[in-house]
């Protein structure tokens, strides 16, 4: 009859004696333990939060709390994996000989753990950017300019940028314990290059900081910058883009769009219009009163359009090489591009409509030539040379 002691004897020996990489085989077993467990750990906890996070968000809840939930419920499982390996340490043997000298990566272990927890930090930090964000975005909400609205998303780059600059040298000088100092310092002419390099950067970059703070424009603003002109599509931190009324992007560096004349054309308060009217030499002066008096009936019977303090005017101001000149001028508001056109349309269909059942004619540039007959003296004189 099979007797299976001495075999469970001996699975027994080899799982307590046996050794790989200076630890028995339960002590695997119970690392491998450890780790799944504070795997699973970790994602029912992110998704508990997550899960308290959305039902927060349908209630109408506390936004922030909800916020800071949903930031938690991703760095979780990686901290709990921290966890894991830290408790891990006080079971497995972290000890080694080598050349009859005892060693231990313990310290090293300890180090693991710590840069997966800062790293768990970190990522709750980069994700809770997105509370700052969502507060920014409430307070510019309430401000009219839109360039508020673009500086939302600039912060919360900055600030993740700044989060995993601080998380990798905190990892670096207080984990691994390297002299940042000295490193920086040992840069030597390579820093000073690098430096040399970002002096456009740091332009561009104070080039933003004059735009935010002056706001000459703002975002789908009209804008004419040198001889650029378009709509304003985005201000990032280097550059400022542009699309032209033909379609094409134009991207101007930030430090240029600061120290340039910029045309804001959208923030002007009416479009003035500048008509010259111009008729025949033979118009008699009634028909020039007449023509005034179209005009003046025309602009009262709009005058909801003109700009409050600026009353429209009509002269008969110049005498021009093939014509009379008449000049209108007026100013339109509101500003709006495409009504302004619509409107000069309907202006100028009344204008020649009236004027032609005037008959009152338009100039055009002409010229008129004058033949000299010849004399009869001068025409036999040619005659008689010619015979």
């Amino acid at each position: 009859m099979f007797d299976p002691r001495p075999l469970a004897a001996s699975w027994t020996e080899w799982f307590t004696d046996e050794q790989f990489l200076n630890n028995e085989p339960w002590r695997w077993l119970a690392l491998l333990g450890t780790l799944l467990v504070s795997f699973v750990a970790g994602k029912v906890i992110g998704f508990v939060l997550a899960h308290w996070s959305e039902r927060m968000k349908r209630r109408g809840g506390a936004s922030v709390l909800a916020t800071v939930l949903k930031s938690m419920s991703g760095p979780a499982t990686m901290f709990m994996l921290a966890g894991g390996l830290y408790v891990a340490s006080t079971f497995m043997n972290l000890e080694y000989r080598a050349n009859g000298v005892v060693q231990s990566v313990r310290p090293f272990w300890i180090n693991i753990c710590r840069t997966i927890a800062v790293l768990a930090v970190a990522w709750l930090l980069f994700a809770l950017v997105d509370l700052i964000e969502n507060i920014l975005a409430h307070w510019t909400s309430k401000t009219k300019t839109q360039l508020d609205d673009q500086l939302v998303p600039m912060v919360r780059k900055s600030l993740r940028v700044f989060v995993v600059i601080i998380a990798a040298l905190f990892i670096a000088q207080n984990i691994f314990k390297w002299d940042i100092a000295a490193l920086i310092a040992g840069l030597g002419i390579g820093g000073l290059a690098l430096a040399l390099a970002a002096k456009d950067m740091l332009a561009n970059l104070f080039g933003s900081v004059v735009i935010f703070s002056d706001r000459p424009f703002q975002l789908d603003d009209w804008v004419r910058i040198d001889d650029k002109e378009g709509f304003v599509e985005e201000v990032g931190f280097r550059s400022t883009r542009i699309r032209t009324f033909y379609g094409e992007l134009i991207v101007i560096p930030n430090a240029k769009v600061a120290d340039a004349a910029i045309e804001n054309v959208s923030a002007r308060p009416y479009i003035r219009r500048n008509l010259h009217i111009t008729v025949t030499y033979d118009t008699a002066p009634e028909k020039m009163e007449e023509a005034f008096a179209i005009l003046h009936d025309m602009l009262d019977a709009r005058r909801e359009h003109w700009a409050p303090d600026r009353d429209p005017k009509v002269h008969f101001n110049d005498f021009n090489a093939a014509s009379l000149n008449i000049w209108v001028a007026y100013w339109y508001a509101p500003p709006d591009f495409w009504e302004y056109q619509a409107f000069s349309h309907d202006f100028n269909m009344e204008l020649l409509r009236r004027f032609n059942e005037a008959g009152i004619e338009f100039a055009f540039p002409t010229q008129t030539l004058y033949v000299k007959q010849d004399s009869p003296f001068e025409a036999q004189l040619r005659m008689e040379q010619g015979g």
